[in-house]
């Protein structure tokens, strides 16, 4: 006899962690299967957290050696501990993780070990044993794209995981990809004293933001050091030697070279993860990508089962996932979950942070929506240049027509906790003038915000 469960969720990373609490709270006896050996999934374990504590060590190493002697603190002979660092991020992840058990714990949600697999549509295994339940949620995440010709091995050539515990640091880093993952560990390993070179595919970096917003950014991190090789493809590693060996040809065509490196980064993206999970045998529809197929209500194409975050289409964030597992236990709870996807921020967590919401500029103009642009530079921000930190700008974009906001892209100190306001002014449906009459504190990076909506309409107080 199968043990029987409510909702059974596969997968203990934010969406699918998130959904079997949320679902715990509301009534459901559920159980949460996970494979590793602790919870949080890739994000917690080998993502987005551990990344940021060593992006919040290589920051504090930075702004002693360089920083510092502006604000008349004298440090004198800096040098890093790079064992001690990594063992900071391994206690952050343990902390972490051993909080999502806790509140597995306090919500009484069960937590199945070990790998699962469809039987039937409403009955999985794990390991030797068979559970049941009305609803099963695949939440199995993502996993880094391979390059052809580049075969990982994860301690020359690495995914973001071999990325975030290297021995020492590289003499020379390359990174394949340009976007949110790599510019994020090749500014950990650039402040660091590697060399960093970036090698991107496109003509320009993180193609998902607004364009103006990456063009401020490749000058700031090239001002760091970095160095890019744009419109440029990888086609093959060679590791026979004592370095790596990359092959490089014009993503258009053209003359091949060689590019040698003491480690490669692959980060060109990452794909919906249901290897093994039996989907054909019960007949689950995916797409083109490999994404599960769902409705606007997170059902598959087979009753009583349903997806969520990386495994489905949308922006692969975190914060996305758990916003769809709260919305579809709610659901499954006979509530209205919902989930606005014009709302979901994206952050890049380099310093300055990048952070945006809404509609890009080049967006706009394909849609061909008639558009008013505001911006505000930290330069002329009372609060940014007693910081020290006055790269980068505020720009918000409204309907020309209704001043409703459409967009808001930052680029600056502390962007991804400044664009909250503007995610919460996407979410209620406010013009920029609302932005603009609303009080923000004196001094604050916020006010830039402010500046920013007053500028849509041309009346900027600051510049």
């Amino acid at each position: 006899m199968s043990d029987q469960f409510d909702l059974i969720v596969i997968g203990a990373g934010p969406g699918g962690y998130v959904c079997a609490i949320r679902a715990a709270q509301l009534g459901m006896k559920v159980a949460c299967v996970e494979k590793r050996a602790t919870l949080g999934g890739t994000c917690l374990n080998v993502g987005c957290i551990p990344s940021k504590a060593l992006l919040q060590s290589s920051e504090n190493y930075h702004a002693v050696r360089h920083d510092f002697a502006a604000h008349g603190v004298i440090a004198g002979d800096v040098r890093f501990d790079l064992p001690k660092m990594m063992g900071h991020k391994d206690e952050v992840v343990t902390a972490n993780t051993r909080g999502v058990e806790f509140l597995f714990k306090k919500n009484k949600v069960t937590w199945l070990k070990g790998e699962a697999r469809f039987k039937t549509a409403d009955t999985i295994t794990v390991g030797t044993e068979s559970y049941t339940a009305r609803s099963i949620v695949i939440a199995t995440g993502s996993e880094s794209v391979p390059l052809p010709g580049v075969a990982i091995d994860e301690t020359r050539i690495v995914t973001s995981t071999g990325a975030i515990a290297l021995a020492q640091v590289p003499q020379h880093l390359v990174v394949i990809g340009g976007g949110y993952i790599g510019l994020e560990l090749g500014s950990v390993w650039r402040r660091l004293g590697a060399e960093v070179t970036v090698v991107e595919f496109l003509d320009r970096l993180v193609p998902t933001m607004d364009g103006e917003i990456a063009a401020a950014f490749q000058k700031i991190l090239t001002k760091s050091g970095m160095k890019f090789r744009l419109g440029t493809k990888v086609t093959k590693a060679d590791t026979a030697g004592e370095r790596v060996a990359l092959t490089l040809e014009p993503a258009a065509g053209g003359t091949a070279e060689t590019l040698t490196a003491d480690v490669v980064l692959v980060a060109i993206g990452r794909r919906a993860h249901t290897e093994n999970l039996g989907l054909d045998a019960i007949g689950v529809s995916t797409d083109a990508r490999g994404r599960v197929v769902t409705d606007a209500h997170f059902a598959t194409n087979v009753k009583g089962i349903y997806a969520i975050g990386d495994v489905i289409a949308g922006p692969m964030l975190a914060h996305k996932a758990e916003e769809e597992g709260v919305a579809l236990a709610e659901i499954l709870a006979g509530q209205a979950g919902h989930v606005n996807y014009g709302a979901i921020p994206g952050v890049v967590y380099t310093w300055p942070e990048i952070a945006s919401v809404g509609q890009t500029e080049e967006e706009l103009k394909a849609a061909g929506i008639a558009y008013k642009v505001g911006k505000f530079p930290f330069m002329a921000n009372g609060r940014a240049r007693a910081m020290g930190d006055t790269d980068g700008f505020v720009k918000l974009l409204s309907d020309k027509a209704t001043d409703r906001l459409l967009g808001a892209h930052i680029i600056g100190p502390d962007a991804g906790t400044i664009i909250a306001e503007l995610v919460m002014a996407i979410e209620f449906g406010a013009s920029a003038e609302d932005v603009a009459r609303t009080s923000h504190a004196h001094p604050t990076l916020n006010e830039a915000v402010k500046e920013a909506a007053l500028a849509v309409d041309g009346r900027a107080l600051h510049i």
